[in-house]
């Protein structure tokens, strides 16, 4: 009987009693477990982001919402679906995503970034692909969301907080505000639907709060690149100083970026960095902090004290600050999110520093009469055209937040900051424009209902 295509007694016999672990899978990698739990499953949600923000206050309370909804449903109505998790390349990232996502035990499977091409090409070396599934945009690049759709064969949902960037490929599109919706051609707008903004349903941590102390606080949001810490810390630091100066019930806090740690902190504003010599504020100690809400505090060379956080997003104690003072960047967009009053500043007087650039920029800027020219391309063209530099007011279209760009004091920007955080009438202006930018709570819960709506589908 074994000659003629069949197993034989013995292997039959034996195949009763043999262990799962003694099979060789085509896919070692994976453990038996995932791969029985795959093939049960009879539809992929496969979720598309990339920062520790997008993760953190997109992805994680909508899988939480998604489930919720799925548990209440009626044995007979229960979806049965697999998450899963896929990280894209973002020049905002950490490189920490991965753990983060993993430590949720949320998802069977996580393909990290640098695996996404890898993915797009051979995604069977990854695990098995169930044939129907859905693929939602929750962060990076919309274009990603959709090659990845197209290539799995899946239904593709993008939401969008400022554009929609690819109707015409996608299937559903939720967005954030009746804006977004507009922006998109008339011909694709029945794919979409209003949801709210994400960031809007942020839930405080009640431990954290900063809502029992009687100071006001300001934080400060110097940058993450070293290009912008070389000019950031020094200049934020004596901003710091002249604030306390005139007004001893403020506080500090800086929320540091997960690429950073207090030993650049202290080599920036010291006399290694050359911009910090154009500044008097030092820092006279950093220490771990007694306050559970922060990691260290720093005291200057004025006695002034700033609170350091490690975590990352620390949205839910930013929300409870008074007042912001940022650089320009994706920052300005974060702390739109959350509805908080902020001060745009970019001194321009250090861009002769080139050198102190990321980059090609960086590299160039070496060189004498290159960093001469790159400086008054800078300032003659693109600093005069440009009219806005915030997100708020690039995507508004109108300075709803003060920016100020060009050769600024850190004592010119602690007056303007003395006068805006007493003008309590200002803050709240502020606070309304920037949320008619963004969206309504509930954006969670509807996003996940759309997909739930998808599934059903499918």
């Amino acid at each position: 009987m074994c000659g003629r295509g069949g197993i034989g007694r013995r292997a039959r016999l034996r195949s009763v009693w043999l262990r799962p672990c003694e099979f060789k899978s085509r896919r070692p990698h994976l453990p038996y477990s995932v791969l029985t739990a795959m093939k049960k499953k009879s539809v992929a949600v496969v979720i598309i982001s990339n920062g520790p923000g997008e993760l953190t206050t997109w992805v994680n309370p909508v899988v939480d919402q998604l489930n919720k909804i799925n548990k209440s449903l009626c044995n007979n109505n229960k979806l049965d679906f697999t998450l899963r998790l896929v990280l894209v390349p973002c020049p905002n990232a950490t490189g920490k995503e991965f753990l983060v996502a993993n430590s949720w035990n949320k998802f069977e499977l996580i393909t990290k970034s640098k695996s996404f091409w890898k993915l797009l090409i051979k995604p069977h070396s990854f695990a098995d692909w169930p044939k129907k599934g859905v693929v939602i945009f929750l962060g990076g690049d919309q274009f990603w969301s959709i090659l990845l759709a197209k290539r799995l064969g899946y239904l593709n949902i993008t939401y969008a907080e400022w554009i929609t960037r690819w109707p015409q490929w996608t299937n559903e599109i939720a967005a954030m505000n009746i804006k977004v919706k507009n922006l998109i051609p008339k011909r694709y707008r029945y794919k979409c639907k209003v949801i709210g903004d994400l960031m809007a349903d942020i839930k405080l941590n009640n431990e954290t709060s900063l809502r029992n102390k009687e100071t006001q606080f300001i934080a400060l949001l110097p940058g993450s690149k070293k290009a912008k810490l070389s000019v950031g810390i020094p200049f934020f630091l004596e901003v710091a100083d002249n604030i306390a100066e005139e007004n001893q019930n403020i506080n500090f806090i800086i929320p540091m970026a997960p690429t950073t740690d207090k030993s650049e902190y202290l080599f920036f504003q010291s006399n290694k960095n050359p911009i910090a010599r154009n500044y008097s504020s030092r820092i006279k100690t950093i220490k771990n902090s007694k306050d559970s809400c922060f990691d260290y505090v720093i005291e200057t060379s004025k006695n002034t004290k700033i609170h350091l956080i490690k975590k990352h997003p620390c949205y839910e104690i930013l929300k409870e600050c008074d007042l912001a003072i940022t650089t320009v960047g994706a920052n300005t967009a974060e702390l739109a999110a959350i509805n908080l009053p902020m001060l745009v500043v970019l001194p321009t007087q250090h861009l002769n520093m080139m050198n102190a650039w990321d980059g090609i920029f960086g590299v160039i800027g070496k060189i004498s009469f290159i960093n001469r020219f790159l400086v008054f391309i800078i300032n003659y063209f693109y600093l005069k055209k440009k009219k806005f530099f915030a997100w708020p007011n690039i995507k508004a279209k109108k300075m709803i937040i003060p920016e100020r760009i060009g050769n600024i004091s850190p004592k010119k920007i602690a007056k303007e900051i003395l006068f805006l955080i007493k003008d309590r009438d200002q803050l709240k202006k502020i606070r309304e424009n920037l949320h008619k930018e963004r969206g309504d709570r509930g954006a969670v819960e509807k996003l996940a209902y759309i997909i739930i709506n998808s599934i059903k589908k499918l």
